[in-house]
């Protein structure tokens, strides 16, 4: 069942089914993030709309339509009329407004029930009365007061009348029931609120809302907000059928005191080192919000511990984990794809010592789990890679010992360290170690190996960046090879396989007899990869003057038209292998939009950064 996303910048949401339905544990009307971006309560698990005519209660969900015009939108066609419901969160704040514009034949009554909770968004009540609550009820207005959290909820509700129900009902999330995740709960029915709708045109908000605030304007912060997303397009200044898209990835980008960051995935993921920082040019830079870009960097770059940038940042506490070996790596490219947007020469001199402390790391070995071995290639241990998925101590996926891909990112991040030093007139100690590795790889490379120490020739998608990155140490009909076998392999209308479907460890559902994990890396479609393989085939098809149109419609047209225009341009992390390629894992992947995003404006469009070309011919000097 498809599924929207509101999200306020702070890392707090609301999301529902298409239906208003919740189908996961992470649903409801307002999950408010109480240390942004994380720690997650849920407070409103859901608004029910009923009419009222005559003494006979009728869903208005019978009568719903979605769409998305800069907010999730339904249009209710009654027999009495028209009413429309927009469900908008004003940036910055943990607040909720639902916004009704009726346009009636005849009055009637309008019931909202209300549905309560507190708790964190990845935990379930599976009792009733799990908590005692406080309410007190004016005029306008709710003041909810659970007991297992320091926060007060306020309702707001003009012109309505309200009767108390107090009353806790069992709730199943059968997404999670499917998924083998918690799945059973229950809701606080505490109100219901009526409302007279005349025959005439008229509009009112409900407003859920964690802030500490004594007035709320609903009509100020429902157009201040529309405003704002506005001049989010107008920054990005992409063709119309892109705003989705640059919308969506507006809705990643969250604070995080005193930086901004990229929440990896909605709606369980917190920010992750290794996706903010694949997720970054699409989230940032080709939409025009380079100063976003520039204060992830800084931020990241304060994590930096013994030259590594963390992987994680848990949820419930945001503390970093640094279990990653690519993240690094990731971002001193990340670093290069920013200046090719800006120039920004003082962030190059400001920065350059974080990203030699980075390659002194993993040349000095400081973390023995991770280094650069005799070979000058870089060893390391399971699981580190975004191949990342544990059971118990078991890897699915190890890959330990040299993946492709890390050796891909270190040459070049030492052929991007070679550029930077010449740019800022300091020694160059990366031009020759950088030979080093390419001709160590070379060697060693015979066959298209996943993994080289292990002799690995699975056919998986991570040697895609051996073509696709800005400095390859592959020759081109070596990256021809690959791309070839990656498209006949592994390519599929949502991106990539894990694995090569005639290997036996291929799982062609997400979903089995089997721990949805031990598919996750090995068959699973991940929708960012689409992004590598776009970018290194154009790279083959430059010269190639029908590249635009024969890409976008090999590529990403029949994914869009699945989504279709009944969408918020949200796209999932995850799709089965295999037809109807059905969508799991979270409904909104940062990546996910932002390599779609980036390669359709890119590759695609041809649209490249403004400064790519001083940086290749090494014009400026910093």
């Amino acid at each position: 069942m498809r599924e929207w996303i509101e999200t306020n910048g702070l890392g707090g949401y609301a999301s529902l089914s298409q239906k208003m339905q919740a189908t996961r544990k992470f649903h409801g009307l307002l999950i408010a993030s109480r240390n942004p971006p994380v720690d997650r309560w849920v407070f409103v698990s859901n608004v029910l709309d009923e009419l009222l005519v005559d003494g006979t209660v009728i869903p208005l969900s019978n009568y719903a339509t979605f769409s998305f015009d800069y907010f999730p939108t339904w249009i209710y066609e009654t027999p009495y009329g028209i009413i429309k419901k927009t469900v908008c969160m004003p940036h910055k704040q943990n607040t909720t407004m639902i916004r009704y514009e009726s346009s009636l034949d005849q009055p009637v009554n309008l019931q909202h029930q209300l549905l309560l909770t507190s708790r964190h968004f990845y935990d379930v009540i599976d009792q009733p009365n799990p908590f005692s609550y406080q309410h007190t009820t004016n005029d306008n207005s709710i003041l909810f007061q659970p007991e297992n959290v320091d926060q007060t909820v306020t309702i707001l509700f003009p012109h309505s009348s309200i009767q108390s129900v107090n009353k806790w009902i069992p709730q199943t999330y059968h997404i999670d029931c499917q998924r083998n995740d918690s799945c059973y709960d229950h809701v606080l029915h505490l109100a219901s609120i009526q409302r007279s709708i005349p025959n005439q045109e008229s509009s009112y908000s409900l407003i859920f809302s964690t802030e500490k605030r004594s007035s709320f304007d609903a009509n100020t912060l429902y157009s201040t907000e529309k405003q704002r997303r506005r001049t989010v397009l107008q920054k990005a200044s992409l063709p119309d059928n892109m705003n989705r898209l640059v919308l969506s990835a507006d809705r990643f980008i969250v604070k995080k005191p005193p930086y901004h960051t990229i929440i990896a995935g909605y709606h369980w993921f917190s920010d992750w080192g290794r996706d903010t920082l694949i997720s970054l040019p699409g989230i940032t830079l080709v939409t025009g919000r380079f100063e976003i870009a520039k204060e992830i960097l800084q931020g990241l770059a304060t994590y930096a511990k013994n030259g590594l940038i963390p992987n994680t940042f848990d949820d419930r506490d945001s503390s970093p984990a640094y279990n990653t070996v690519d993240a690094t790596l990731w971002y001193i490219d990340r670093v290069l794809q920013y200046l090719k947007y800006t120039n920004d020469k003082a962030f190059l001199n400001k920065f350059y010592p974080v990203l030699e402390d980075i390659i002194a790391a993993y040349k000095e070995g400081s973390n023995p789990h991770m280094f650069m071995d005799d070979d000058y290639l870089i060893s390391h241990d399971p699981g580190l890679t975004w191949m990342d998925v544990k059971l118990g101590e078991y890897y699915p996926t190890p890959r330990a010992r040299k993946a492709v891909e890390i050796q891909a990112l270190w040459y070049n991040a030492l052929r991007i360290m070679s550029l930077f030093a010449r740019l800022t007139d300091k020694p160059d100690h990366y031009d020759e170690l950088a030979e080093k590795v390419k001709a160590s790889f070379n060697q060693r490379y015979s066959k298209l190996y996943d993994v080289l120490d292990t002799r690995d020739d699975s056919i998986r998608p991570n040697m895609i960046f051996l073509a696709s990155l800005d400095f390859s140490m592959i020759s081109t009909n070596l990256q021809q090879q690959i791309v070839d076998v990656v498209e006949e392999k592994l390519l599929t209308i949502f991106g990539l396989r894990t694995l090569d479907p005639s290997d036996p460890q291929y799982k062609d559902s997400y979903i089995g007899s089997y721990h949805r994990d031990l598919a996750y890396h090995n068959g699973t479609v991940w929708t960012w990869l689409l992004g590598a393989f776009i970018k290194a085939k154009a790279r083959l098809h430059a010269e190639n003057p029908e590249w635009e149109k024969e890409a976008f419609d090999a590529y990403l047209s029949t994914l869009l038209h699945v989504y279709g225009d009944k969408w918020d341009g949200s796209i999932h992390e995850i799709f089965d292998a295999e037809p109807p390629f059905a969508p799991r894992g979270c409904m909104a992947q940062a990546w996910s939009v932002a390599e779609v995003l980036r390669a359709w404006t890119e590759d695609i469009l041809g649209k490249r950064p403004p400064f790519e070309s001083v940086f290749t011919s090494n014009e400026i000097r910093v």
